[in-house]
This record gives structure tokens, sequence and C-alpha cells, in this order.
């Protein structure tokens, strides 16, 4: 499914940002999970602090200015037409974890993963609500 055609304006488009962040990031924690008896593995993780920091700007230009300005980072790239490029970073904490205590990094993972699924839950309901609205108006 390709989301950037629902996108109608800048909230829904900060909406669609976040599912396919959280998409991507899915697919790397899940990627930790599965290597967990990998001999030397290196866990990664997306920058999500930077994320969460790039989205509140945007945020904040919106509310100002009613546009939506979207900044580059090293390791998350806005492009055109829509496009989102975003680079996994080793996650230190979580490969000493792994040496330490595989039950304990197993766990850290997973409520990762919960969070990251709740982040996405909560994205795609406000982006279908707000459609469901769009549609509303369109039919009065």
């Amino acid at each position: 499914m390709n989301l950037q055609e629902s996108v109608n304006d800048n909230v829904a488009e900060l909406l669609v940002k976040i599912i396919e962040f959280t998409q991507y990031r899915q697919k790397i924690l899940v990627n930790n999970i599965n290597n967990i008896h990998t001999c030397d593995y290196e866990p990664h993780d997306l920058d999500v602090e930077g994320f969460s920091d790039l989205i509140n700007r945007a945020i904040d230009e919106h509310i100002s200015n009613y546009r939506l300005l979207l900044f580059d980072t090293e390791t998350i790239k806005f492009g055109t037409g829509g496009s989102l490029d975003i680079k996994a970073v080793p996650d230190v904490n979580a490969k000493a974890l792994l040496e330490d205590n595989k039950d304990g990094y197993l766990e850290h993972q997973i409520n990762k993963l919960l969070e990251n699924s709740l982040n996405q839950k909560i994205a795609a309901g406000l982006l279908r609500k707000k459609a469901e609205d769009f549609t509303r108006l369109d039919l009065q």
C-alpha cells in the first residue's frame, strides 16, 4: 500500500512519516531478536529521539506558519516526493546487554517492539480518523 497517496495535508503527511519510520524500526528490532544467537552480532536501532525532535519541529512550524518543513539529520533524510531514507545505527547498550544477559536483551528488544507498535497503531488510527473526517466533509 502506498501510504503517500492518502496524504491530504501537513498533519497527514507527518502521520505517514511516523508510520513509515515505525515500520522500518520494526524490521530492525525483529532482526535483532532473530540474531540473538549469532556470534558477534551487533544490534541496531533507529535514532528515535532524533526522529521525535524532527517531528516536533515540523509540528511547531505547521502551527506557526501552516507549512511543513522537514529537516534532515545524518541518519534521517526526507526526500522529494515524500520519500524517507533512514539509516540504522549500532545499539551499543543493546550489544552490551546481549553479551551479558541474553534474557535481558530479549526482554529489552520486545519492550522496544511493543513501544514501537503502540506508536505505529496511534499514528495509523489518527490517520484513519483524519481520512474519515476528510471523506465526511467531501460528502457534505
